[in-house]
């Protein structure tokens, strides 16, 4: 959702105030950074590229000169976005944060040995890149798939009878050889039963739905398994299931914490700002939260203090200057933020939004486990209640009428 939110209630307050485009808070690893245009593959580690084309030569490179191996380096749905990924990680952390260390050799001499470093989707940060890159790539082919169903301009001639469009490829389907005339190439497909796209051809698998059905699996895999099994597990197991992280972040940072405990125990430490017990001071509801949440995003995003309104030139000098004021600690009066425009995120992917909890849930749970006084019905004398009962005279009414 664009976070323009606020544009009424900030007329008065000059341009400064209007956000026109969607923001989003870093994630990890979602944040990957943007792909060139270049044809070329840089190396994780050096200055080396490859072409596109010779991604084998690179990943060669990267095993002799770097001891690193990919897993699965095949199922990458786009291999230059997951290298610029790790090139970027790797800046920032040490290899051995992320990869297992294979040692070769290990009953040698210690100028023997060699250390691999294996990169694999078991490191849940690489899996998670894994998934959200062929997401990606799925949903550039069914835009790609859509433009050309919507594409006016194409014009070609049928192969298989007279009806024509504009343009002609004299190239088979299935072996991609190209023949002088029509009727060869129709003869050709015919006697060959090349009437087809040639399943073998990779060039093709990114174009195939069915590559993107289960993550780690080809079509052939997919095609090839039994469905039969499935009726075999009537009760589905899900013990083996792996919730990924929240990575919410920080208020007044780029902190990031994967449950809201830990974020709320960070802000609390780091910045003296103590969500959970504002919210149970002002006795805040779920969408009261929801609104304060966004309205002290959008001051820090404007580099602006939410108590005394000053102004920043960064972030850094904002979050320094409420902290020594403790002008952090304290919220400005409630019809400052308990305002409409602020149920729409301020960042279109804020997960905290997602993780707080209502007050009201608490309360009910309370009140049930007090001893609530309870007034049963006098039922002492039903038949008098019969006879004086309002029904009876409703019934009486409709009988005589």
């Amino acid at each position: 959702m664009a976070a323009s939110s606020g544009v009424g209630a900030a007329a008065d307050r000059g341009d400064s105030e209007y956000i026109l485009e969607p923001l989003s808070l870093p994630e990890s690893p979602g944040g990957v950074a943007a792909v060139e245009e270049s044809p070329s593959v840089p190396c994780i580690f050096c200055e080396e590229c490859s072409p596109r084309a010779e991604q084998d030569q690179l990943l060669k490179h990267m095993i002799i000169e770097h001891k690193l191996v990919i897993a699965d380096v095949k199922l990458v749905a786009d291999f230059k976005r997951y290298i610029l990924y790790w090139k970027k990680r790797f800046t920032e952390q040490p290899i051995t944060d992320f990869c297992s260390v294979i040692r070769t050799n290990s009953e040698a001499p210690i100028e023997e040995q060699d250390n691999y470093f294996l990169l694999c989707d078991v490191l849940p940060e690489d899996r998670l890149l894994r998934e959200q890159l062929q997401q990606k790539r799925l949903r550039e082919i069914l835009e790609q798939q859509q433009r050309e169903r919507n594409d006016t301009s194409f014009h070609s001639t049928c192969m298989f009878c007279d009806k024509e469009f504009t343009g002609n490829s004299l190239q088979c389907l299935y072996c991609e050889k190209t023949f002088r005339d029509k009727n060869t190439l129709k003869d050709h497909m015919r006697k060959k039963q090349h009437r087809r796209i040639n399943a073998k051809n990779t060039e093709y698998d990114r174009f195939y739905i069915i590559n993107y059905l289960e993550f780690g699996k080809s079509w052939e895999e997919v095609q090839s398994e039994d469905d039969r099994e499935l009726l075999d597990n009537v009760e589905e197991d899900w013990s083996d299931w792996e919730e990924h992280p929240v990575c919410a972040v920080c208020l007044f940072c780029e902190k990031q914490a994967d449950t809201t405990e830990k974020l709320c125990l960070h802000m609390k430490e780091a910045h003296g700002f103590d969500l959970l017990k504002i919210k149970a001071e002002h006795g805040l509801k779920f969408y009261q939260q929801v609104k304060l949440v966004n309205f002290i995003r959008r001051e820090i995003h404007q580099c602006r203090c939410y108590n005394c309104k000053e102004s920043f030139q960064s972030k850094t000098e904002l979050i320094s200057h409420m902290e020594v004021t403790k002008h952090i600690t304290f919220l400005p009066t409630r019809s400052t933020w308990d305002q409409p425009q602020y149920y729409f995120p301020t960042y279109e992917n804020d997960t905290l939004l997602c993780t707080l909890s209502d007050s009201e849930d608490e309360l009910t749970a309370k009140d049930q486990s007090e001893d609530v006084p309870v007034i049963s019905e006098d039922l002492s004398d039903l038949e008098a209640l019969r006879q004086s009962s309002v029904l009876n005279e409703l019934l009486r009414e409709q009988n005589n009428d």
